[in-house]
């Protein structure tokens, strides 16, 4: 959920449970919640990956995002995905083939990323080079939104999602980060997006007590193309 006419769709099915209506993503949720409602950097690796960031101005940018077919680089489904590229060879391809036709394949392989961190953390040659170029993803995502958005150096950078919470991993971002240039203060996330999400609403709430209203969503233009309106959502 990412564009204009994708919000409007939503909150025109939630009218008449709240005087005023804003939709957000689930991802920028987080990252509110992450980061305090400061102007910053969240990287969310877990099945899938995005990097989204928020200037001083309200404006946001995202990086990545795209889903297991078309991106989700850096995420626990392309970890596992690129482990049994590297590891199924000739005809010892049953164990991979079973991973592709289970039901939800994209959950069962991303639940190899786990195991290959470890590897990755004792030496293992292959589990490495792959983490690696995990890490090396998130860090460019990461450089390519704080830069299209003139974040102030250091820029906050915080987190969520089961990979980029192992702190091994994260510590390789942030090594990452600071050699595309980026300079980065990484913290724990402040609050939960839920917590972020009911913050927002109450802003809402006590902003505006006119009139009932449809609130439409606003016209921040994403990096990528779409739009973002105004973040809240209950």
């Amino acid at each position: 959920m990412w564009t204009t006419a994708e919000r409007q769709r939503i909150a025109r099915r939630l009218r008449g449970i709240a005087t005023r209506i804003d939709v957000l993503s689930d991802a920028q949720a987080a990252a509110l919640g992450a980061l305090g409602g400061r102007a910053g950097v969240l990287v969310l690796s877990g099945t899938g990956s995005i990097v989204l960031g928020r200037n001083a101005r309200g404006r946001w940018a995202r990086a990545g995002g795209l889903g297991p077919l078309l991106g989700d680089e850096g995420s626990g489904f392309w970890l596992g995905r690129e482990w049994l590229r590297a590891t199924t060879d000739g005809e010892d391809f049953m164990p991979a083939r079973r991973l592709v036709q289970s039901p939800n394949p994209v959950a069962r392989i991303a639940a190899l990323a786990p195991a290959v961190i470890r590897r990755a953390r004792r030496g293992d040659r292959r589990a490495r080079a792959i983490v690696a170029d995990a890490q090396r993803h998130l860090a460019a995502f990461t450089a390519d939104v704080a830069r299209r958005l003139a974040l102030t150096q250091p820029i906050d950078v915080s987190w969520a999602g089961r990979v980029i919470g192992d702190a091994w991993f994260r510590r390789g971002v942030a090594r990452a980060l600071a050699r595309t240039g980026v300079s980065g203060r990484w913290h724990a996330p402040v609050e939960a997006p839920v917590m972020a999400a009911a913050r927002l609403a109450q802003t809402l709430a006590t902003r505006d007590r006119g009139p009932a209203r449809l609130r439409r969503a606003g016209s921040e233009r994403w990096g990528s193309g779409g739009h973002v309106g105004a973040p809240s959502s209950r």
